[in-house]
C-alpha cells in the first residue's frame, strides 16, 4: 500500500473548501484536518492551478493529503494526491488513466446503489451524503443518517459522511457509523477553525476507523 492510501485510511477529518488564506488552511490543519479538497467550480484553470500549488505547499508542511475537485488534469499538474469526482463529473476510468495507479480517486455517492457500485469502480474512497441539507449543495435533498448506517454496514471502501456536519451534530453521525467526516462550513465559517477542527476530531476519535 502506498503512503497516500495509508494516509487515507488513517484519516478522519476532511476539509472541502474554495480558495482560502494560508492562515485559515494552516489553522485547520493544525486542528486536525488530514485531507484538504480544493473545490473551485467555474473558475479559470490558471486560478485553480495557482491555488492548488499553494495548497500543496501548505499541506506538505502539515503532512496532509491534497485532493482537487473534478479536474484530474489540474490535480496532476499541481502534483495533488488525487481527485474527487461527482456522479456526473469526469468518468472514473478517464481520471485513473490521467492520474495513474498511485494517486487517489474519490467519488460522491447519495444512494445505496451508488455505494454498492463504487465497490466495483477503480476508486479509493467515497463521500456519502449530503447527510443534512446544506447550501453548498443547493436543491439536493438530505439523505439523512440512514445512508450513513447503510455505508457503515456495506461499504468496502473508506467513506466520509458529508453535508452540514458540525461539532454540534457530529456525534449523531459517529453513532450511525460515520467514523470519518468531510466538512465545509464547520471550518470555513468558524471563528476559530483550529478549535472547531479539534472538537470534530475529538468526537470522531471515539468511533475508531475500521479496515475499510
Amino acid at each position: 500500500m502506498n503512503s497516500r492510501r495509508e494516509g487515507l485510511r488513517a484519516a478522519r477529518l476532511y476539509l472541502v473548501c474554495g480558495d482560502q488564506s494560508d492562515s485559515f488552511l494552516s489553522a485547520s490543519l493544525a486542528g486536525g484536518v488530514e485531507i484538504v479538497q480544493l473545490r473551485m467550480k467555474d473558475r479559470p484553470d490558471a486560478e485553480i492551478l495557482d491555488a492548488a500549488r499553494r495548497f500543496r505547499r501548505i499541506c506538505d508542511a502539515a503532512g496532509a493529503l491534497l485532493i482537487v475537485n473534478d479536474r484530474p488534469d489540474l490535480a496532476a499538474a499541481a502534483d495533488a494526491d488525487g481527485v474527487h469526482l461527482g456522479q456526473d463529473d469526469a468518468p472514473v476510468q478517464h481520471a485513473r488513466q490521467r492520474l495513474g495507479p498511485d494517486r487517489l480517486i474519490g467519488l460522491s455517492t447519495r444512494t445505496p446503489a451508488q455505494i454498492d457500485a463504487a465497490a466495483q469502480a477503480d476508486v479509493d474512497y467515497i463521500g456519502v451524503g449530503p447527510v443534512n441539507e446544506t447550501p453548498t449543495k443547493p436543491g439536493r435533498a438530505a439523505v439523512g443518517l440512514a445512508l450513513v448506517e447503510y455505508a457503515a454496514r456495506r461499504a468496502t471502501l473508506p467513506f466520509f459522511a458529508i453535508g452540514g456536519i458540525s461539532p454540534a451534530n457530529v456525534d449523531r453521525v459517529r453513532d450511525a457509523g460515520g467514523a470519518r467526516v468531510a466538512v465545509v462550513r464547520a471550518l470555513t465559517e468558524a471563528a476559530d477553525p483550529a478549535a472547531s477542527a479539534r472538537e470534530l476530531r475529538d468526537a470522531l476519535r471515539e468511533a475508531g476507523v475500521g479496515a475499510a
